[in-house]
């Protein structure tokens, strides 16, 4: 897998969808930020604040409207959704190969890097079994095999946990966090879970109601490896405590406006 973690720069992004009335939508407004190589940084906010935006201009699917991202050359991007949206027709083996058929690799490439990448996620042994047949914890595993096949620099995540069971998606954290060690890349995961947030992340970036700003960003302190009891400690409650507090402040400064 890929050792290289691209480096990304945020320079006053903001982002207005036109709506064909009062001037458009103001999705993100002056956003600055540096993610630094093989970082791993969580993005919270409230719904609608734009947080997916800032993902999808990360990966180049959408051009800010003022201000610019920088990304270096060369270095691949993959991107993990929340929905699986696995070929319902294609087996574990080949689902895991499709973006880099579609990239133009051969099968003498695509097919040994398919078969890392899954046995990675824990799916050795099931290449021949089809979406059906799968877990939703098993389906998200192979939607990170997919994108892993193409040994991206940059891995953008869009609360690809979102849709599975507590239990399962503690373990799917876990899961995520070794992945990374391993892979080399650099992360950013869009969530809803602060405590998710906390636990994956060297940093959490914190953003306001819309237009999305960046209100705060919270380093992390905590060593790699984490252990799943870390969960219960009371550092661990404190800055899950810190996260919230920031979120809630913002909130209530709104209600009140």
């Amino acid at each position: 897998m890929s050792d290289k973690g691209a480096a990304v720069g945020l320079e006053g992004v903001s982002k207005r969808f036109d709506t064909r009335k009062d001037g458009g939508l103001l999705a993100l407004d002056k956003v600055d930020f540096a993610l630094r190589p093989g970082e791993f940084v969580s993005i919270v906010g409230p719904s609608g604040c734009g947080k997916s935006t800032l993902l999808r201009i990360m990966a180049g699917l959408v051009a800010p409207s003022t201000g610019r991202c920088t990304r270096p050359d060369g270095i691949e991007t993959a991107f993990v959704f929340q929905e699986a949206a696995l070929l319902p027709w294609r087996n574990v083996e080949r689902n895991a190969q499709l973006l880099m058929e579609l990239e133009g690799h051969s099968p003498d490439s695509y097919r040994p890097r398919a078969a890392e990448a899954l046995k990675l996620v824990g799916l050795a042994g099931f290449e021949k079994s089809y979406p059906h047949q799968l877990s939703g914890g098993m389906r998200m595993r192979l939607s990170l095999a997919r994108a892993l096949a193409l040994r991206p620099g940059l891995l953008l995540l869009d609360e690809p946990l979102a849709a599975v069971d507590e239990l399962t998606r503690d373990v799917l954290q876990e899961e995520l966090s070794s992945l990374w060690r391993q892979a080399g890349f650099t992360g950013v995961l869009v969530t809803h879970n602060v405590h998710e947030a906390v636990y994956l992340s060297n940093r959490v970036v914190v953003m306001s109601p819309r237009p999305g700003r960046i209100l705060d960003v919270i380093d992390v302190p905590f060593a790699f490896p984490r252990a799943p009891e870390l969960r219960a400690s009371a550092d661990f409650a404190a800055l899950t405590g810190q996260v919230t507090s920031v979120l809630r402040a913002q909130h209530h400064a709104q209600a009140v406006a």
